[in-house]
């Protein structure tokens, strides 16, 4: 039971709490619109914190804060020379890789690859000439010019897969080794249709191998020859790359000579010291680098020169008379093949098509031959020319008789000064041929003894010149940190 309270007053009213004064601050912002009384500013915002600077511009205010001290200079001059040496050997490593793998592909590469199109160019003609003279001798072929005609075409095969091996997929010389490849089953198929019309006695067979040959001429030795002339221009490249100097190489390692001696003279001049082991070391190791640099380069480029002037400049010549005696043997065989059936008019007078390319062939022979013997620089590579050119000779004066002959309606005497066993031209053909064959060779061996030469001039140049310069550099940071150490 709850009982009301006492009395009727009212209990007293609790009173609000109330907050502390606060005391006005000195600069503090004071409630109130400006121009009243009591107003005050706004305080100014602090200043903005500076620009960050860059890693790079600090860096080079250190540089230069330690540049003015003695132990800051030699710091900054021993950096440098470390530096200038390394660049120095890497440079010199760089250019001499380049030219030693240069110097490589034309010993094993480019040049034996112009060698092999020549070879090419050779057995394809080789093999036209045999066939013309095998089907002269009528339906009965002999066995000599038959296994003639066969090994022509398996070395000319051979070469163009040995071609094909080493070309670059999709370059001129890979479309011509492949067009070639094509060309040659139609060849040999034309000739052996002439056989076997030959066998018979029909007189198509001789039409099949006037096809045959117009073939081999406008189609397959115009391929050969374009063979021949992209690799002679790939090598002539490996020389352009393989002999100039390495001037950047060689200037760099002058100024680096020069700087080791201008710090060697600074030291002199400031501690009265005449050597300093490790900068004399460095600067060692550049001059042997530099000398090792120039001597061997030059003995470099007089081998690959000589290799050049006495080695791939013969065997172009001799190439291009071999292919010329080629050229005009098939052309004489074929003028007793066609027997008038194609003529072209010179200066006014119908002549016999073929007569008229063998005389061209053998003009070309002539220049050839004399050009040789003027390369020829000894007498291993100077005999077999001479002796090819008096072959030349007796065939000229043969050939005219055997002209005369059928021109006098004489075919079979005409024939036996031409295919016959003895007193032919056939015998000075061969004796042309065999004779250059010495004479390349001959100039091949002196090609690859003067290009091994030049290549094996420059062998562990590279490595040789990464190794010192690393050395040097070792050795001038050395010399400076003795210079250091005096100063702690």
């Amino acid at each position: 039971m709850t009982y009301p309270p006492k009395g009727g007053a009212a209990p007293p009213a609790q009173a609000r709490p109330t907050m502390p004064a606060v005391p006005p601050q000195t600069g503090a912002v004071q409630p109130g619109l400006p121009g009243q009384p009591g107003a005050q500013a706004p305080r100014p915002l602090p200043d903005a914190a500076p620009p960050r600077r860059t890693a790079w511009a600090e860096g080079v205010d250190r540089l230069r804060a330690a540049a003015t001290t003695e132990p800051g200079r030699l710091r900054v001059i021993g950096a440098l020379l470390a530096l200038l040496v390394v660049a120095f050997g890497a440079v010199t490593a760089w250019q001499m890789t380049d030219r030693s793998a240069a110097a490589d592909d034309v010993l094993h590469n480019s040049q034996p690859l112009t060698s092999d199109a020549a070879e090419i160019y050779r057995s394809l003609a080789d093999a036209n000439t045999a066939a013309s003279s095998g089907f002269l001798a009528g339906g009965q072929e002999p066995a000599v010019d038959r296994k003639r005609y066969e090994a022509d075409i398996k070395t000319a095969a051979e070469k163009l897969v040995t071609a094909a091996a080493n070309s670059e997929p999709g370059s001129p010389s890979a479309a011509t080794i492949s067009r070639l490849n094509t060309l040659l089953p139609e060849y040999k198929g034309l000739i052996e249709r002439a056989r076997a019309n030959n066998r018979q006695g029909f007189p198509l067979g001789g039409a099949y191998l006037r096809y045959a040959n117009e073939k081999m001429q406008q189609e397959m030795l115009p391929a050969a020859e374009d063979l021949y002339t992209k690799e002679n221009q790939r090598l002539r490249s490996d020389y352009s790359d393989a002999t100039p100097y390495p001037w950047a190489a060689i200037g760099l390692g002058v100024l680096v000579l020069a700087a080791l001696v201008w710090a060697q003279r600074r030291h002199y001049r400031r501690t009265n010291r005449v050597l300093n082991q490790g900068l004399v070391g460095a600067t060692t190791t550049a001059a042997v680098v530099l000398l090792w640099l120039v001597v061997g380069h030059s003995v470099a480029r007089a081998g690959l020169d000589a290799s050049y002037d006495h080695g791939v400049r013969s065997l172009n010549v001799l190439h291009d008379a071999q292919i010329a005696s080629l050229k005009a043997r098939g052309n004489e065989n074929l003028t007793l093949v066609s027997r008038g059936a194609e003529t072209v008019e010179v200066k006014g007078v119908i002549e016999d098509k073929f007569d008229v390319a063998f005389k061209a062939s053998m003009e070309d022979l002539t220049t050839g031959l004399a050009k040789a013997a003027s390369l020829a620089d000894d007498q291993a590579g100077e005999q077999p020319v001479k002796t090819a050119t008096g072959n030349m000779k007796v065939w000229k004066s043969r050939h005219t008789e055997a002209r005369k002959a059928d021109d006098s309606g004489d075919y079979q005497g005409a024939l036996d000064r031409i295919i016959g066993s003895k007193g032919a031209t056939g015998e000075c053909f061969d004796g042309v041929d065999s004779n250059l064959t010495t004479a390349l060779a001959h100039e091949q061996l002196e090609f690859k003894r003067s290009a091994g030469d030049g290549r094996d001039a420059m062998t562990g140049l590279p490595v040789g010149a990464a190794v010192l310069a690393m050395l040097g550099a070792a050795g001038a940071v050395l010399g400076i940190g003795r210079r250091l150490s005096e100063y702690r």
